[in-house]
Order: structure tokens, then C-alpha cells, then sequence
């Protein structure tokens, strides 16, 4: 199976993902009603067909009576912009809310692909101390164990086994959610293989703060959201105060009578809804009401924004900090201790008190180590969420490449 790198992974979910397709139908949904929204109203075409009887001095004529009008409203002037402009709000909320989205997709897969890495090392170094614990038990037993001593030793090795055959079961089960979620994601079965090239990450320091705090009051997808809103009502505002005019309909008419002489009667009619001056007084209360209310949200999504901010930074940078005192071979010399331990506790140089402690510590190492990147990557994607820029705290290395 050839492995696949995260980037390539991303773009893979971008083009296949299938919450995606659904969340890009709302742009064209909204581009079709803003095509509805400039349309005036339709004509209404209406008709009559009878008889008609005359009684004149004893006489009676009958002929065939008809009519046929034609209705056309009309709106007070501006009415039908600013429907178009409520209208093209609407679809920039649709394409906001698909780059939010494919934002977010794009996010959630390197998390995902980091995790799944880092659970298979765990469930990798896990399984290593399981094995190396199995096969020094089997030494253990087929011992003649004389006194208390040998057989307290090889309780203690049994139930450290029985720990890291845990420990592995439940980093494999982490990375298995993890590679179900990334399936999902890219539209895959969730049972689908899956390698992931190795990219080790390197985290930079944090640059310009006051930037990121700018950008997030700007750029950020839920400040933008709310920006658009208050913008589209106040459109509503001048729409309900629009409102207050009446829409007028004029309706041409022709008729026609044939009852003993024929009469034709052409006729032009007016109609418009009573009192002609509707003051609207409610809806423009409400409407008012809510453009306030559209304020107060725009105001505080900033300032949870920049909350968020300030936490995901500092969460970032205690990150890079722990990582920074750790060796550039931590893991490996972690690794190496275990495997000498092993070796000396055999020949019995190290009691098994120290052989234990070390097999425990490098799991708890390496757990440690793999959930502070984790950590600080998820960290990292959180500020590009906020921000709405790139998270350029963090570099590809070289493969191979020790951080």
C-alpha cells in the first residue's frame, strides 16, 4: 500500500468529502433566490365570457358578452433592490459558511492524521514492552523459583505484561477511531487502509500577537458571519421603512357586448391597498429591535474571539516550551534504557524494581511526548481557525530530521 502525505490526504478530503457537496448546494440555493428576488411580480391575466339579453319595446336581442384585463403591480421604487441586496447577503453568508467548512475539513484531517501517528507509535512502543515482558516471563516460569523472592518477581513482571497488552489495546483502538473519522472524512469506507508518510513537525515560535488579535477581529468566520448579518439587517430596516408605501397595480381592461348593437369599452383601472399611508409602526420597531441585537452579537462574538485567541496562544507557546527542554533523541534514548534494563535484569545486574520502573517510564514517555505535539498542533490549528491566516508556527522538517 503506497503512503500517502497529509497534504495529498487533505486534498483528497476536500475534493470527496461528502458533507462538502451538501454545504456547496447552499450557494447555489441562495443564488437561485436572489435571481427570484429581483423578478417583479408576475401579470394576472383574467377573463369573463356570458350572454346578455336586451328587452326593448317588445323586443328582445341576445348576444354573447366578454371581457378580458390584465393586472400588473407595481412596487414603490427601491422595494425590489433592496430584496436583491438582502438576497446577495445571503449568498455571501452560503460562501462564507462553504470556506468555513472546508476550512475547518482541512484542519481536522491534520489533527486526525497526527493523532493516528501518534497513537500507532504508542500502540507500537506499547506492544514492544508487552513482548519484551511475555517473553521474560516464560524465562521466569520455566525457572525453579527458590523462595518467596523469584516468584513475587514473577508476579510483578505478569502484571506489568498485562498493563502494556492494555496499554497497546488501547493506543490500536485509538488509532482505529482515528482512521475511521479520516475514512469518513475523505469518503472512504471506514474499514479503507491507510499509510500516512512520515512529516515531522517543527513548531516555531509565536510572531506578531497583536496581529493575530487584529486578523481575529476581522477575518475571523464567526465575526464575518456576524458582520454580514448586521449588514443584511440593516437592509431590512430601509425595506420595512420602504414598506410603509403601497404597491400599486394597474389593470387594462377591453370588454365587448353583442346584443342587438355591439358595444366595445377599453378601460384603465387603478387599485392600491387602504390607508395609502401605512405607517408600519410595529414591524419597524422590531426591525430596529433586531438590527440592535445584530450589534450586540457582532460586539461580543469579537470578544470571545479574542478570548480564544489569547488562550489557544498561550496553550500553544507552554507547548513549545515543554518540547524545547526535551533532547532532540528523547524517545530513542527512552527506548534504549528499556532495552538495556532488560538485558542487565536477565543477567542480574538491576533489580527488578528498577527493570519495571524504566519499562513503565518509557511508556509514560512516550505517551507524554506524542500528546504535547498533539497538543500543541491542535493549538495551532485552533489560532488558524481564529485568525483566519495560515498557522505558520508550524513547518514541515525533512523527513528524518529529529526535532
Amino acid at each position: 500500500m503506497q503512503a500517502i502525505t497529509v497534504d495529498a490526504l487533505v486534498e483528497e478530503a476536500l475534493q470527496q468529502n461528502p458533507e462538502l457537496i451538501f454545504v456547496q448546494t447552499e450557494v447555489d440555493a441562495a443564488a437561485a433566490s436572489l435571481e427570484t428576488a429581483g423578478v417583479p411580480a408576475n401579470p394576472e391575466l383574467s377573463g369573463t365570457l356570458g350572454r346578455k339579453t336586451v328587452d326593448s319595446a317588445g323586443l328582445r336581442d341576445e348576444g354573447v358578452a366578454w371581457s378580458v384585463s390584465v393586472a400588473q403591480s407595481f412596487e414603490w421604487p427601491g422595494r425590489i433592490g433592496l430584496r436583491k441586496a438582502i438576497a446577495n447577503r445571503d449568498v455571501e453568508l452560503a460562501e462564507l459558511g462553504v470556506d468555513r467548512f472546508r476550512s475547518a475539513l482541512a484542519s481536522r484531517v491534520r489533527l486526525l492524521a497526527c493523532v493516528l501517528s501518534a497513537a500507532q507509535q504508542k500502540a507500537a512502543a506499547a506492544q514492544e514492552v508487552a513482548d519484551r515482558l511475555s517473553l521474560l516471563r516464560e524465562v521466569l516460569v520455566q525457572r525453579d523459583p527458590a523462595g518467596i523472592t523469584p516468584l513475587l518477581e514473577t508476579r510483578v513482571v505478569e502484571a506489568t505484561e498485562v498493563n502494556a497488552q492494555r496499554a497497546a489495546g488501547e493506543a490500536a483502538q485509538e488509532a482505529q477511531t482515528a482512521l475511521f473519522e479520516l475514512n469518513a472524512l475523505r469518503g472512504k469506507s471506514p474499514d479503507a487502509a491507510l499509510a500516512i508518510t512520515e512529516m515531522p513537525l517543527k513548531f516555531d515560535p509565536i510572531g506578531n500577537k497583536d496581529a493575530l488579535l487584529a486578523a481575529a477581529r476581522t477575518d475571523n468566520f464567526d465575526v464575518r458571519v456576524k458582520a454580514i448579518e448586521l449588514a443584511q439587517q440593516g437592509i431590512r430596516v430601509d425595506l420595512v421603512d420602504n414598506e410603509r408605501f403601497p404597491a400599486i397595480a394597474i389593470e387594462p381592461s377591453y370588454s365587448e357586448e353583442d346584443a342587438g348593437e355591439e358595444e366595445q369599452v377599453i378601460s384603465l383601472g387603478i387599485s392600491a391597498p387602504l390607508p395609502l399611508w401605512n405607517r408600519n409602526a410595529g414591524s419597524i420597531k422590531a426591525a430596529h429591535a433586531r438590527q440592535l441585537q445584530a450589534e450586540s452579537s457582532l460586539d461580543l462574538a469579537r470578544r470571545n474571539v479574542e478570548r480564544q485567541v489569547i488562550q489557544a496562544m498561550f496553550t500553544y507557546e507552554s507547548k513549545v516550551r515543554e518540547m524545547a527542554r526535551w533532547r532532540p533523541d528523547s524517545l530513542q534514548q527512552f527506548r534504549e534504557a528499556a532495552e538495556l534494563a532488560d538485558r542487565h535484569y536477565r543477567l542480574g545486574a538491576v533489580p527488578v524494581a528498577t527493570f519495571i520502573e524504566l519499562q513503565q517510564q518509557y511508556l509514560e514517555a512516550v505517551e507524554s511526548l506524542l500528546a504535547t505535539k498533539s497538543e500543541a498542533l491542535e493549538a495551532a490549528l485552533q489560532l488558524e481557525q481564529l485568525t483566519g491566516l495560515p498557522a505558520q508556527v508550524i513547518t514541515i522538517s525533512p523527513k528524518g530530521e529529529k526535532q
